[in-house]
């Protein structure tokens, strides 16, 4: 199972259009974002992805109810952190990475996913340690998002 995962997307409908168009190319089994969707009309170019889409709320993210209700039937978002099980992968998904370090290093988790900081990491620890980066490119000048095959556990990393 290959998995897209994006973070940090800041109402920047180019590039969250791009993203949803490589992944639906890349024909992902399920993304995954890590928060700062932004405003409720970031929906409408999710709505064109061909395969499920989970969520949490990122720092920047103020009406939650707003930001459900326009994704409702497109992605189920979640409000501090996200626990999946996928392919015989445990994965926790969370925006602001306050407790990465302990959480990186533990057992408990396969894959553990943060945005927030807009760099790019991909760290592999007793958990793979995944941040893709910025998709809206506002700070790094670079958006990126990532795939994950959960079975090989390799990363790419593709700039839009």
């Amino acid at each position: 199972m290959r998995i897209g995962i994006v973070a940090d997307t800041h109402d920047f409908l180019p590039n969250i259009v791009k993203a949803v168009d490589f992944f639906n190319k890349e024909k992902v089994s399920q993304v995954i974002h890590a928060g700062d969707f932004i405003s409720p009309f970031t929906a409408r170019p999710f709505s064109a992805l061909k395969c499920p889409m989970k969520g949490v709320f990122g720092n920047n993210d103020g009406d939650h109810p707003a930001l459900t209700e326009a994704f409702d039937g497109i992605a189920e978002l979640h409000e501090r952190y996200l626990e999946l099980d996928l392919d015989e992968r445990r994965i926790l998904v969370f925006h602001h990475q306050d407790f990465i370090e302990s959480v990186s290093r533990s057992r408990d988790y396969d894959v553990v996913i943060h945005g927030h900081t807009h760099r790019m990491r991909v760290d592999n620890r007793e958990a793979l340690l995944i941040n893709p980066g910025e998709c809206c490119g506002y700070l790094t000048k670079r958006a990126t998002v990532v795939i994950l095959d959960l079975k090989t556990m390799n990363v790419q990393v593709a700039e839009l």
